[in-house]
């Protein structure tokens, strides 16, 4: 029996939408909310979001990016620029 696995790092808000805290080079911490209907992408393979993100106080610069399946399950993550933060660290 295959058990639902929650991911560490991106966290279901509702049935639409995902939140996730990305900490930049300078250490500042700017939380994204990604909507299934206006961020995430199809794709053949599933869904696909990348976010430019501009720290407000430090103005750092990072891209985000999540390769979703077809159940909107994370396969994969990457960030440029900084570093996903566990949602155990919230």
């Amino acid at each position: 029996m295959w058990l639902f696995r929650k991911d560490p790092h991106v966290k279901p808000e509702g049935p639409l939408a995902f939140r996730v805290r990305v900490r930049t080079k300078s250490g500042e911490v700017v939380e994204l909310r990604l909507s299934k209907s206006a961020e995430i992408s199809p794709t053949e393979e599933g869904y696909y979001v990348r976010k430019e993100i501009v720290a407000p106080k430090s103005l750092d610069r990072a891209v985000l990016e999540i390769w979703f399946d077809r159940r909107y399950r994370p396969v994969r993550k990457a960030v440029e620029g900084g570093e996903l933060i566990p949602i155990r660290e919230w």
